[in-house]
């Protein structure tokens, strides 16, 4: 027994360099992209274009180049707004409408939460024609108008918000998350229904008892759905993309094509420099959150 438990331990250093040496390759593998879009930050206009991977002293010089003359600023600060006021509408919404299919009594609730699941299968791509007509047709100009366009939703119109060209356009789409609603679904079932119980007997309503009790157990939760919807609009494309022309109001990732299609000799180390600031943002966001982000996902696994 003594033999096996000693050559056991003789394996175990060899076995964990070999994990060790995989883990290391496997980052690099992931990080290379990024190391290599710094690199070439740091060179010159004329040594980007080369096979040349030892850094230069440019990497200051090509980011204040691309924040001010490519109007990267200006780009990022839209993309920080629209992120910021998704994040905290979806997180609100998606708290609202879990609590509501836990704790309130709604006519087939099974169905309602199933319908809910099957926009998951529904992608931004499928209902952007549609999406793009209700967004960007003229509101409606007389109050009658309105008043008929409401009472008949489904009816063919030819009005509708109005919104180009406006942060409304990338916002208020993209407010309801059907991942966020599962994610607190979930969470909100395994929190004792005598807890509700209690709130009601104290007098507490149902804001008082979602802010108070909910919300306080409900911060992993919380954390895990910011990091992923901030991410995620963050680097959102298509849509800005389709319904913003006005360059002052354009998120960064439509900015940094806009950066590589200006003229026809592009500054490749000023885009590898904008690439990397862009970077920054959803990286701190994850970064201050990531317990919350780990310890929310290890939750909803275990139920």
């Amino acid at each position: 027994m003594a033999t096996r438990t000693a050559s056991a331990r003789q394996r175990r250093p060899k076995t964990r360099w070999l994990i060790h040496l995989l883990l290391i390759v496997s980052c690099l593998v992931v990080t290379g992209p990024i190391l290599f879009a710094l690199i070439k930050a740091t060179q010159p206009t004329t040594q980007v274009i080369s096979a040349s991977l030892i850094p230069g002293a440019q990497l200051w010089h090509n980011v204040s180049n691309a924040w001010v003359q490519a109007d990267l600023g200006i780009y990022m600060r839209n993309s920080f707004i629209i992120a910021f006021a998704v994040t905290f509408g979806k997180t609100l919404f998606s708290l609202m409408a879990g609590m509501a299919l836990v704790y309130f009594r709604i006519p087939f609730k099974p169905v309602v939460f199933g319908f809910i699941l099957l926009t998951l299968m529904m992608p931004t791509q499928v209902l952007i024609v549609g999406l793009f007509d209700l967004v960007s047709k003229q509101a409606p100009p007389t109050w009658q108008a309105l008043f008929s366009w409401i009472a008949h939703p489904l009816a063919p119109t030819p009005y509708g918000f109005n919104w180009s060209n406006s942060y409304w356009a990338i916002i208020v789409p993209f407010l309801a998350s059907a991942t966020g609603v599962f994610l607190f679904r979930q969470h909100f079932m395994s929190i004792p229904l005598s807890l509700a119980d209690a709130a009601k007997i104290d007098g507490a309503g149902p804001l008082r008892f979602l802010m108070s009790i909910l919300v306080p157990m409900s911060t992993n939760t919380i954390g895990a759905l910011a990091v992923i919807q901030f991410v995620y609009v963050w680097n959102q494309y298509l849509w800005p993309l389709v319904i913003i022309r006005r360059t002052d109001r354009q998120v960064v990732q439509v900015g940094l094509n806009l950066i590589i299609s200006q003229g026809q000799d592009t500054d490749w180390g000023l885009v590898m420099a904008g690439a990397i600031v862009a970077l920054i943002p959803p990286l701190i966001v994850f970064m201050l959150l990531q317990e919350q982000f780990m310890r929310g996902f290890a939750l909803s696994s275990e139920k």
